[in-house]
């Protein structure tokens, strides 16, 4: 008679399987992003064989043409990387079976799709929450977190710390330490306590993950609006000629356009999936530290910003934040491995870690009114 699964393996089990969606999708934006790059090639091809065209809108070709590559050399780092930490971490089990992008020999298809998720090229634009070695930092940290998840806490603890830091705060990396036994706890009654907060944070995750999944398919089709148009745009020119001078004004104008309507296209390569961006950011703890009203040690940054992730939006007492606190500190093996002491877990990281998010709950409903 087979055991009967508990309310958080219930809730690990949607979350996984919530992730795996995301996961797909992520793929598929990749082969859609793929096919956008390429059209948009062709269009840039067609325009560089044009004479006489105005400084000012040359140069602002120029800078598409420039964010285009950039995303490609993104996407072509993360494949990189990717698999120098595969090759790495080779007979560590550092990642489960079947967890989709996480595990598979990551291909340029999912890897365009992961750089256009986090919004990796160095656009210099505002809308663009992350650029550069950061970004990429963030995109590895997603398929490591969905290699965790699915792979039941194969990961080493110190590479989890790292996958907790990342979008959607990794929670379901939580989960799956809690589920491995990497978090000792003793005593039914907190081990009870322990695995209801992370069933909630699952829950959570899973909402946050059927979220992105509407946000990565809105993404996808405008991808697939855009490179139709950018395609009907390339056969245009063609008839146009190639000497500026030598156009009409109407030909002129809509050349104009096209040049603007590439600038529009690229932004869905380079703009990130909001719904998978951090729920905090190293942004957010430089502006708590600001007001002077907590200390924080470089070294316990990320653990701070990891456990804000891990903790957002849910509802905990006094005695609940002392209880996650033991369920870390306890575990020898897990400080050693993300380089913290028992000390670092003092009574007070968990306060920090408190107010952080409450300056943050601040901050979005103050932003939101």
């Amino acid at each position: 008679m087979s055991k009967k699964e508990t309310k958080l393996e219930k809730a690990r089990k949607l979350a996984e399987e919530a992730l795996d969606r995301t996961n797909e999708r992520i793929e598929e934006l990749g082969d859609h992003s793929g096919h956008l790059y390429e059209s948009l090639g062709v269009m840039q091809d067609r325009f560089d064989l044009i004479r006489n065209v105005p400084e000012e809108k040359r140069m602002e070709f120029e800078r598409a043409k420039k964010i285009r590559l950039e995303w490609k050399q993104q996407a072509e780092k993360i494949e990189s990387d990717y698999a120098t930490a595969q090759a790495k971490n080779a007979g560590k089990g550092a990642a489960g079976a079947g967890a989709g992008v996480a595990v598979a020999a990551l291909g340029p298809t999912a890897a365009m799709g992961v750089a256009t998720t986090f919004g990796v090229a160095s656009t210099g634009t505002a809308i663009s929450a992350l650029s550069g070695a950061a970004a990429t930092n963030a995109a590895l940290a997603w398929l490591g977190g969905g290699a965790l998840a699915a792979g039941g806490g194969g990961m080493a603890a110190g590479e989890a710390l790292l996958a907790l830091s990342g979008p959607v705060g990794w929670a379901i990396a939580g989960v799956a330490l809690l589920g491995s036994g990497a978090l000792l706890i003793k005593g039914k009654k907190d081990k009870s306590r322990l695995e209801d907060i992370f069933t909630l944070i699952s829950k959570r995750d899973t909402k946050s993950y059927e979220l992105a999944i509407v946000e990565l398919n809105e993404r996808i089709r405008r991808i697939d609006d855009e490179a139709f148009r950018i395609d009907d745009a390339a056969e245009r020119i063609v008839s146009f000629g190639l000497d500026y001078g030598s156009m009409s004004e109407g030909q002129q104008y809509e050349l104009g356009s096209y040049v603007n309507l590439m600038n529009a296209s690229i932004q869905l390569l380079v703009n990130p999936i909001l719904g998978l961006q951090p729920k905090y950011s190293e942004s957010d703890l430089d502006e708590l530290i600001s007001h002077g009203t907590v200390e924080v040690e470089q070294k316990t940054r990320p653990l701070i910003i990891s456990l804000c992730n891990l903790l957002f939006k849910i509802d905990l007492s006094d005695a609940d934040r002392k209880l996650i606190r033991k369920a870390f500190k306890g575990n020898k093996e897990f400080l050693e491995q993300v380089g913290l002491k028992k000390r670092d877990f003092s009574g007070s990281i968990m306060d920090v870690v408190n107010q952080a998010l409450l300056r943050k709950y601040w901050t979005l409903e103050n932003a939101n009114s």
